[in-house]
């Protein structure tokens, strides 16, 4: 059957950058008519759409969903205390079946608010469960295992060069490309404190071999910035260029230390930088100058990061942080709520590599799409419909989610995921796994 939105405010982010006031058509998983559709010729699945803003799924290009069952046990501390005493111990006591509770209750969560696609990185092990989580949800993603090799990094989780990559290898063998191309790898080596110089190479060498994705963590916080620079003499960013990680293909998360040297040979490059306020904000890392990002050609893209360090995984929540923080300097239109729609949706499909197949509303792009409503009380009377998606709306309007065109939200229930099955196994899993860490479950 066909599906047809009927009677939204359509932002389409094409080429002329229209809001139009119509239906939206979907054959087949493709977008056939945007506007006034040509009477369809087979049975049409009706969305009523009046009163809400037809969007882009979200695309969110930095999670950690094996994280999710973390949230609340690692709060108050700075990255590196952060990840020693709580989050490092925490991944290292996962088996496979409390990963897969923790990506399901992530997915659970992206979904309900509107991420249609997740650039995710895992943890070291067991990561075939997080893709049949992927692949079981309807999302779109890409993902990879970390990868961690560094000789004094944490011992439960350190693993030879030549065994990380032969894992990844394994892995970006069975899903890469998987569902018809919705599920995707990306080689995921940790960041420069708990990686070899040799792994970030060769990396680089078989991502790029594979037609996979690069993704890692780098220029985020001061105290990480300073033991990088007395370990190597200088900056991450600048040690990850000269190793290969630079280019179209690669993502680096945060990028809140960056000078602007750095920012000018990024854009340059092509490397892309994920924006995540929230987690930035939470771990003490500063607030990253996209706006200085985008003025000097760099690509960037927003991204919730992980719920122990957010502790939210809402797109929504991301953008309206992402447009007040820009805002700090003075400059009150640093960051307007179009622009920041837009990093949310087609910037983030460009960061990813996929803005030919999603990230805006045309004609024979795969419909992936979100339907939010725009008559609550925090959200009337007024206002474009930018600003009231960005800076009034929450998870809560979410009505209606499509990934090619199947519902994976309908009426605001998940149609492809259990949710009360998905939150008791979430909260048995969490106090096993705390147990096992050592880490205080609650308090």
């Amino acid at each position: 059957m066909d599906l047809l939105l009927r009677g939204g405010t359509v932002v389409t982010f094409d080429p002329d950058d229209r809001v139009v006031q119509g239906d939206v058509l979907v054959r087949e998983g493709r977008i056939i008519a945007v506007g006034a559709p040509p009477a369809a010729a087979r049975l049409t699945r009706v969305v009523d759409a009046r009163g809400c803003a037809v969007i882009p799924g979200f695309v969110q290009a930095h999670v950690h969903l094996c994280q999710t069952l973390f949230r609340g046990m690692a709060d108050d501390l700075p990255l590196l205390p952060w990840l020693r005493d709580r989050i490092w111990p925490l991944e290292a006591a996962h088996d496979a079946e409390s990963l897969r509770a923790s990506a399901d209750l992530g997915l659970c969560e992206l979904i309900q608010g509107g991420t249609t696609t997740v650039l995710d990185m895992g943890t070291v092990r067991h990561h075939d469960v997080v893709f049949e989580a992927l692949r079981d949800s309807g999302i779109r993603a890409f993902s990879g295992k970390a990868m961690m090799d560094a000789p004094d990094t944490w011992p439960g989780l350190r693993e030879s060069t030549a065994s990380s990559l032969s894992v990844s290898d394994a892995l970006c063998d069975r899903w890469h490309g998987a569902e018809g191309g919705r599920l995707r790898y990306a080689y995921a080596p940790r960041f420069i404190l708990s990686c070899t110089e040799g792994l970030f190479r060769q990396c680089a060498e078989r991502a790029r071999a594979r037609g996979a994705l690069l993704h890692t963590h780098a220029a985020e916080h001061a105290g990480e910035r300073d033991a990088v620079r007395a370990l190597l003499g200088r900056d991450d960013v600048d040690a990850l260029r000269d190793w290969g990680f630079a280019g179209r293909d690669v993502v680096i998360a945060h990028g809140v230390q960056l000078t602007p040297a750095q920012r000018r040979r990024m854009a340059a490059d092509g490397t892309r930088v994920t924006h995540c306020p929230s987690a930035n904000l939470k771990l003490g890392s500063g607030v990253a100058k996209v706006a200085r990002m985008l003025s000097a050609g760099v690509a960037v893209a927003l991204g919730a990061d992980g719920a122990p360090c957010n502790n939210n995984l809402d797109a929504l929540v991301e953008m309206r942080r992402a447009a007040l923080l820009a805002k700090r300097l003075g400059d009150t239109s640093a960051l307007p709520a179009r622009r920041v729609l837009r990093l949310a949706t087609l910037d983030g499909a460009r960061a990813l590599g996929i803005d030919d197949l999603v990230g805006s509303i045309e004609v024979g792009k795969r419909a992936d799409l979100a339907v939010i409503r725009l008559d609550g009380a925090h959200v009337e009377p007024g206002g474009d419909v930018f600003s009231r998606v960005v800076y009034a709306a929450q998870s809560r309007d979410v009505r209606h989610v499509f990934v090619e065109g199947r519902a994976l939200l309908r009426d605001g229930e998940l149609t492809t995921l259990d949710a009360p099955r998905v939150l008791a196994s979430a909260r048995g899993h969490a106090l096993k796994v705390a147990a096992r860490a050592g880490v205080p479950a609650h308090g």
